[in-house]
């Protein structure tokens, strides 16, 4: 089963993420950029704070690269770099890294940044487990990561082309269209639904929406790996029926007019968890304050991303070509919780939002141990990891938990730079979790989460 995921994975499933591939070296401070193509706005000079730590908190190296792929998802690694929040606690050779798929990212932290790869970055769940696993690198070598801290909450959704207008394709399927789906799986013309990277988050929404209508993503339809950004295109070739990837690409079919969206991920599952920081472990291990460096400033970059006040700003400093090259008002209104689905059905709320320190439920940048559960029992539902994962109380699945993340990191960073004890988890799990379509998952009956699931691979 690894050799058929590592198969896939390396040779199948690319993502094309936004505007140029490749590595891209970003300036410590942007003095006044000029207006980008496109319509978007130079982001205003950014004063670096001037770092202000004890010699016992002092970094072992003030490097690392960082990889990350142009989404939503990316913004607490971007705003750290802009607004000089690494510098702030000594890291002031922080390199972002534009990477040009999530299959490039994975294969630039197995070399490492030594070599010309990177020490880590932005990752979906659950990457940095199966990377520590060997499930998808080469040779099925593990690589052993560790997990630092959540990117956001929110951020995602699911696109739907025009043609399905009316038929039954919004947040919750038609019996209608389940019925039609279904029998034209048996040989007509297949829905065609698609991701931009197996067997992780952006594919666990798509899979949970559909199997939430009654469709089963892997016999009603055709589910695939499209790049990000030829999703606009296949949409209006009418070659793509539906698509599950991160903001600001959603919207983006929406405002070209040649799509809707049926949901949010926030509709999906309020206040979910979404990409994490994650790094390699051997780096971590050699740079423990570093790490902790880091951390502060990417704590700091969420916070100063969820004050509202800022994200004219933000969208302003994203919008660049170095960053995501696209218009700044492709990006705004999403991050102010404004979405026109496209569809009528219009939003204006800010908890719906890409969130990055807070959210409803507490902690954003806290990685919960319960969160990674999930996603590595969604990962045994649809076949992707085998089911003694998640036998014995899921004891297998809690000792890679416990491998990989590495939430005492975390607090002890958070202690250090001052965060109140109120916004610091005491708690591991955030308890209980509950979806749209009323199914619940309780961390500590991960085997009855999937005996409740109707569509699945597992035998459960």
């Amino acid at each position: 089963m690894a050799e058929f995921f590592n198969s896939i994975s390396r040779r199948k499933f690319l993502l094309t993420a936004g505007a140029s591939a490749g590595t891209v070296l970003l300036a410590g401070c942007l003095g006044n950029p000029p207006e980008d193509v496109g319509g978007n706005a130079a982001a205003p000079t950014t004063a670096q704070p001037v770092a202000n730590i004890s010699s016992e908190q002092a970094p072992e190296t003030t490097a690392v690269k960082l990889g990350y792929v142009p989404i939503v998802e990316a913004a607490p690694l971007i705003i750290a770099k802009e607004k000089g929040f690494f510098a702030k606690y000594g890291m002031n050779d922080v390199e972002l890294s534009k990477q040009a798929s999530w299959g490039s990212a994975r294969d630039n932290v197995e070399i490492g940044a030594a070599a010309g790869g990177i020490d880590g970055g932005q990752w979906q769940m659950p990457m940095a487990h199966l990377i520590t696993e060997g499930v998808i690198t080469k040779g099925n070598k593990p690589i052993p990561m560790y997990l630092l801290a959540q990117l956001i909450t929110h951020g995602n959704g699911i696109a739907i082309a025009d043609k399905w207008q009316g038929k039954g394709v919004d947040l919750k399927l038609s019996s209608a269209l389940v019925s039609q789906v279904k029998a034209d799986g048996k040989g007509g013309s297949r829905f065609k639904a698609a991701h931009t990277f197996p067997n992780v988050n952006q594919d666990f929404w798509m899979r949970y929406w559909l199997a939430a209508g009654g469709v089963d993503p892997d016999n009603d339809i055709d589910l695939l790996p499209v790049p990000s950004a030829q999703t606009v295109a296949n949409m209006k070739t009418g070659t793509m029926d539906a698509f599950s990837t991160g903001d600001p690409w959603p919207y983006r079919i929406v405002k070209d007019k040649v799509g809707y969206m049926a949901a949010l991920t926030a509709d999906i599952w309020k206040n979910h968890p979404e990409e994490y920081l994650a790094i390699r472990a051997d780096w971590v291990d050699k740079n423990p304050k570093a790490t902790k460096a880091i951390l502060k400033g990417i704590m700091e970059a969420q916070q100063w991303c969820d004050n509202f006040d800022n994200r004219q700003e933000m969208a302003n400093i994203l919008s660049q070509r170095q960053y995501f090259n696209i218009p700044v008002d492709i990006l705004i209104d999403p991050l102010m919780g404004k979405y026109d689905m496209g569809n009528g059905r219009k939003i204006d709320d800010r908890t719906m939002a890409p969130l990055y320190w807070k959210d409803e439920k507490g902690s954003v940048s806290y990685p919960y141990k319960s969160h990674d559960l999930w996603f590595i029992t969604e990962s045994v539902r649809w076949g992707f990891l085998p089911q003694d994962y998640i036998t014995n109380n899921a004891a297998k699945a809690k000792a890679l938990i416990d491998k990989v993340n590495r939430e005492d990191i975390w607090k002890e960073a958070a202690t250090e730079a001052g965060i109140p004890a109120a916004d610091i988890p005491t708690n591991t799990s955030r308890g209980v979790e509950e979806f749209f379509d009323g199914v619940k998952f309780d961390p500590e009956k991960p085997e009855e989460y999937l005996r409740s699931l109707k569509i699945k691979k597992a035998n459960v």
